[in-house]
C-alpha cells in the first residue's frame, strides 16, 4: 500500500479490526519513510456491477460518483464524512445484496435520496435538484412543499402521541 503523503511503498499495518458494518476490515497503517499514519479499508471483491444510465447506456459501477454527488449536496451542512461513508456503505450493501449484474441508476439515486432525506433535508433538496433535473423554481418549490407536508404530519403525530 502506497503512503498517501509521500508515495512510499514501505508501509506497515499497525492495527486491524472489522469495520462498523462487519463487511470490511479497517486497517491502521504507518509509513516507514515519513512516519505518518493513515487508514485503509479492505472489502470483499464482488461481481462487477453495471449501471444502466438514463440514456440506456451501461458503465461499471463507480462508488466515487455517488460520493461526489453526496459530498457536494452536503457541502457546508452538519453531515460528517463518517456519516456519508456509512450511508454509501449501506447503499452498496443493499445494491450488491440484490444479486443483479445490472441495475438502473434510478434505483441507486432513489436509495441515496431516501437516506439524505432522513439525514439532512437541505442536502436532500440539493441532491434531488440535480438528480431529478429540476427545470425551474416551481419544481424546486414543489419538492420543498412535499418536505414541509411530511414534517407537519410528523409533528402532528408526535403531538398526538404526547396526549
Amino acid at each position: 500500500m502506497k503512503c498517501p503523503y509521500c508515495s512510499s511503498d514501505d508501509t506497515k499495518v499497525i492495527d486491524s479490526r472489522p469495520a462498523d458494518d462487519n463487511t470490511s476490515i479497517r486497517r491502521r497503517r504507518q509509513c516507514e519513510a515519513c512516519g505518518k499514519r493513515f487508514t485503509t479499508y479492505e472489502k470483499l471483491e464482488t461481481m462487477p456491477l453495471m449501471v444502466i444510465k438514463k440514456d440506456n447506456s451501461r458503465e461499471s459501477y463507480d462508488r466515487s460518483k455517488i460520493e461526489a454527488g453526496v459530498v457536494t449536496s452536503c457541502h457546508k451542512r452538519p453531515v460528517s464524512t463518517e456519516q456519508i461513508s456509512r450511508m454509501i456503505d449501506e447503499i452498496e450493501n443493499e445494491v450488491f445484496a440484490m444479486g443483479e449484474k445490472e441495475i438502473p441508476t434510478s434505483v441507486i439515486g432513489e436509495k441515496v435520496m431516501k437516506r439524505l432525506k432522513d439525514m439532512d433535508e437541505v442536502a436532500y433538496v440539493r441532491f434531488a435538484s440535480v438528480y431529478r433535473e429540476f427545470k425551474d423554481v416551481n419544481t424546486f418549490i414543489d419538492e420543498i412543499g412535499k418536505l414541509l407536508k411530511t414534517e407537519k404530519k410528523a409533528r402532528a403525530k408526535a403531538n398526538a402521541d404526547k396526549l
